[in-house]
């Protein structure tokens, strides 16, 4: 019964957030959750990193934030085969109250593996960028500011497009947060190690 309800307020808070839609905003929430778009800015941070903490650092915080990935990656599938919670997209509740659909898909729902993997590579490169630098640059703030804004925009993407519910998206986004956190500190301390 408690479970019911909790999911019924997620889907009335979900209809809510997903009704704020035109055709101005719909290719910019296609265009946020699209993975392979964003395949030139991993490619950049890969670059940033090695440019700026060398190749042996910098390969230590690109493989915090590779586990980062793969960790909340393969979480995200169990959690979504053991929980079974269908998306919105293929709920027929949600379909009769007006839900916008901009992308098609299968699969299960809880929890967002976008949202987990979006502040999951946040947060570990920052971090893992923090705690190896010896002084902060400006840079570095500009940085994390960009890659919370990024990850943000990704995760209520999720939302807009229809695939996600707003408790997909939170809980996705705390496993994120956690893994790149351990990660990242993982990394500063593996790279202070070696110094």
């Amino acid at each position: 019964m408690f479970w019911q309800e909790v999911h019924h307020l997620d889907q009335q808070v979900t209809l809510a957030i997903n009704s704020w839609h035109s055709p101005i905003s719909d290719p910019v929430w296609q265009f946020f959750s699209d993975k392979l778009i964003w395949i030139p800015m991993y490619v950049a941070i890969v670059a940033l990193l090695i440019w700026k903490l060398g190749w042996k650092k910098g390969l230590i915080v690109i493989a915090a934030a590779g586990l980062t990935f793969g960790f909340c990656d393969q979480f995200s599938n169990i959690v979504k085969h053991a929980v079974e919670r269908i998306r919105p997209l293929k709920d027929t509740y949600m379909l009769s109250q007006g839900l916008h659909v901009l992308e098609n898909g299968g699969g299960y729902s809880f929890f967002s593996a976008h949202a987990a993997n979006a502040f999951g590579l946040a947060c570990s490169t920052f971090v893992g960028l923090k705690t190896t630098l010896r002084t902060k640059p400006t840079w570095l703030k500009v940085y994390g500011w960009w890659m919370f804004i990024w990850a943000l925009m990704v995760a209520i993407s999720r939302i807009f497009v229809g695939k996600h519910y707003l408790g997909d998206v939170l809980v996705g986004t705390v496993v994120g947060i956690a893994a790149g956190l351990a990660f990242g500190y993982l990394a500063g301390y593996v790279t202070k190690k070696i110094n």
